[in-house]
């Protein structure tokens, strides 16, 4: 038998013994691969899901649970709050959010059928209070179900697309929804029978000629050889774990330090690429400092080292976070008055770089130019009394002047700051779920879907809450139905 390489294509001519057998393999039990199975096996593959940790998870269960879900004129939770929510404006919005990253077909698809799978994932028993919660938040932090969660009220996004909230969020009281939500897809994926194998690590795609027909597993030190007769899906998540991985494909992500993700090492990705699939987007990720807690300061303005802004700060707090990082000199002030500073959560790190009765004051204590820091807030101030932003077009009522001292100048510092990030680029598919080579043809036998994809959440600057989620869960549910199909 030939040798098994990591991540290159064994032949399946050279297959001694099949250990396992089935109609789909699915790699990877997050929120992705259940979703991958509970499809698969409804529709009446018999179905193995091969994950390297002992249970479920992923950066799913990491995550706060959150789904963006609009058009077809509303969820129920957005026409109980009174908004009604186009196909057309999600849609718009949706691809907005992809910016120059963006794959229209894969918007689109969603976007029909958003609330469809809203349906679905009541079906399989996930919880929703149904109720909406006001105002500019990360997550909730009681049991609300229906939030703002990305940058549909602001420039330049409301001006393509009706704003409405569109984060659903799973009941679940206090942070970290992602848990629950997976542990509901794990006992649907089990109640239909699809069998689970923890502690089975990914080293090798099988192909028969241009076909995927399998993998090799590492189990107990051993490797396994797996039988997948219809279809192979790939659900291991990002590359954010993995640096030689971040230094030749992302490496603006070592300007920040807290990486979010559960052995996401980008192994799919390599399994992907080693059969013939295209990695792309590769140098986006997203980034936030939570900034916006508490609530308060979204009403501050953002300048980079040169007192300058560089956004409109009602937007989304990770596309905030997103452009700041892109600011010179390694760091960031969130400038305040009196009206609206609050001591920010410890978890951030957010120190106080300045104060001062005027922000003239505040400019000298950080060291910067006369006329620069003070220059930019009389101009800011002076617009906001009108009501108006004529440079980055931020929104009332958080566009507001700040001119009730004392002021202040908190810093936001890439490298000691609280700037979580994790990794968007990833394998090309399809709006099936099928990966795709760099012609743009499917590899037979080879489907993907969330994070070692790249997918709704394409662009960093566009990001919303939610999208993540989303994008794993219905296209998670493209895969294992592409793949039970064979």
């Amino acid at each position: 038998m030939a040798e098994v390489s990591l991540y290159s294509p064994f032949p399946a001519s050279e297959v001694a013994q099949w250990n396992f057998e089935t109609d789909v393999a699915i790699i990877g039990f997050g929120a992705t691969g259940a979703c991958a199975a509970i499809e698969a096996a409804d529709a009446g593959a018999k179905v193995m899901l091969f994950e390297r940790n002992s249970g479920s998870g992923g950066a799913s269960g990491l995550s706060g649970g959150e789904i963006y879900i609009g058009g077809n004129g509303g969820t129920d939770a957005q026409r109980a709050a009174g908004f009604e929510d186009s196909t057309e404006d999600f849609i718009a919005y949706l691809k907005a959010a992809g910016g120059p990253c963006v794959d229209d077909t894969k918007c689109e698809h969603y976007g029909r059928e958003a609330l469809n799978h809203f349906a679905w994932l009541k079906a399989q028993g996930v919880p929703y209070r149904g109720n909406y919660l006001p105002g500019k938040h990360i997550e909730p932090t009681d049991d609300s179900t229906l939030i703002w969660s990305g940058s549909e009220a602001a420039a330049p996004f409301c001006d393509l697309a009706k704003p409405a909230p569109r984060g659903h969020v799973i009941q679940h009281m206090g942070w970290g929804g992602g848990r629950p939500l997976v542990d509901v897809l794990e006992a649907s994926a089990r109640a239909k029978g699809v069998e689970i194998v923890p502690d089975a690590r990914a080293l090798a795609l099988v192909r028969d000629g241009d076909r995927i027909v399998g993998l090799v597993v590492r189990i107990d030190g051993q490797n396994r050889f797996v039988r997948a007769s219809k279809g192979v899906v790939l659900a291991t998540g990002g590359f954010v774990m993995n640096e030689a991985m971040r230094r030749k494909y992302c490496p603006e992500t070592f300007r920040i330090n807290d990486a979010i993700g559960d052995k996401d090492d980008g192994s799919g990705i390599e399994l992907g690429v080693g059969a013939g699939g295209d990695a792309i987007h590769m140098e986006q990720f997203f980034t936030t400092c939570p900034w916006t807690m508490p609530e308060s300061h979204a009403y501050g303005v953002f300048v980079n080292v040169q007192g300058q802004r560089f956004i409109n700060e009602d937007c989304y707090h990770g596309r905030v976070s997103r452009c700041a990082v892109d600011q010179p000199g390694g760091k960031v002030y969130l400038l305040l008055d009196n009206a609206h500073f609050v001591q920010p959560m410890d978890f951030a790190r957010i120190e106080i770089a300045g104060t001062g009765e005027t922000w003239e004051e505040v400019e000298a204590e950080l060291g910067m130019p006369a006329n620069t820091l003070s220059a930019t807030m009389a101009v800011h101030n002076g617009h906001a009394k009108e009501g108006r932003d004529p440079l980055f077009d931020k929104k009332p009522p958080i566009l507001t002047p700040l001119d009730q001292g004392p002021f202040i100048a908190l810093e936001l510092n890439f490298q000691t700051s609280y700037f979580s990030f994790f990794t968007l680029g990833g394998l090309r598919t399809s709006a099936q779920a099928e990966v795709l080579d760099r012609s743009g043809k499917p590899i037979a036998g080879l489907f993907a879907a969330g994070r070692c994809t790249s997918g709704l959440p394409a662009w960093g600057h566009g990001y919303s809450s939610g999208l993540s989620l989303a994008d794993c869960t219905f296209f998670g549910r493209q895969a294992g139905i592409g793949a039970a199909k064979g």
